[in-house]
């Protein structure tokens, strides 16, 4: 398992004492300082720890950032015994670990945390809708108002990824492992030539839907809903 700790900035010099039990595990720890940018350098984590043993307010707020983001890994904040009175439901974590907490509580926490189904795994793969666009995974179709996009398994693929966690920046490198897979050889330019071939299938009016984020990667751009879009003008007021 992956392990993404954001701790203080800068990262202290052994950063392992912060939950000392989880060098005893056989999970991969990786250390950055309390930012969320953090997500988008290294192997995407199965669970993200947040160090609030100190400085609880800046921790409480890298927590909310984190959800706010479109977090789909477990959260949970390493906390002191006296730090457990700040916690609140408005932190969003989905779970607290005293750092003084021994392996065995350590693995339980990950383990029940990161095996729970959420409702839409639990239910299947949904369709995604975002404005005229539907993404079924079920049947590997793509559709703009009703009319079928001709795309291939790997622009798919990538349309369905990004549209799963809109607003969320992925790199090349992320979307190389999570759409190629940890096995696919080649180079990032290849995500640049199927976001190029993908936009030019979805059409001048749609291509905006994979956004660029310069000198970091792409996200999915939603489209605003339907009662905030300007294409009619409002009314004229007639007075009586």
């Amino acid at each position: 398992m992956e392990i993404l700790i954001l701790t203080s900035n800068p990262v202290p010099e052994s950063p392992e004492s912060i939950l000392p039990s989880l060098e005893l595990l056989p999970h991969r720890a990786r250390y950055a300082g309390r930012d969320v940018r953090a997500l988008l350098s290294g192997p995407s984590p199965d669970a993200v720890m947040v160090d609030a043993r100190s400085d609880l307010a800046d921790a409480r707020a890298t927590c909310r950032v984190l959800q706010a983001t479109g977090l789909t890994v477990p959260l949970y904040a390493i906390v002191t015994e006296a730090g457990l009175a700040a916690l609140q439901a408005d932190w969003g974590v989905d779970d607290f670990l005293l750092a003084s907490s021994g392996p065995a509580e350590v693995e339980a926490r990950l383990r029940l945390a990161t095996g729970k189904p959420n409702a839409a795994t639990a239910a299947g793969p949904a369709v995604i809708r975002a404005g005229d666009l539907t993404v079924d995974p079920d049947t590997y179709a793509a559709k703009l108002k009703g009319t079928p996009l001709d795309l291939t398994y790997k622009e798919f693929e990538l349309l369905r990824f990004l549209a799963q966690h809109p607003g969320r920046v992925f790199t090349r490198e992320q979307l190389l492992r999570e759409v190629w897979g940890y096995d696919y050889f080649g180079g990032t330019r290849t995500v640049d030539v199927h976001v190029r071939r993908l936009r030019a299938k979805l059409g001048s009016e749609y291509e905006s839907m994979i956004g660029t984020v310069r000198q970091v990667g792409y996200k999915f751009v939603a489209p605003p809903p339907e009662n905030l879009r300007e294409s009619e003008p409002a009314p004229k007021r007639v007075d009586a």
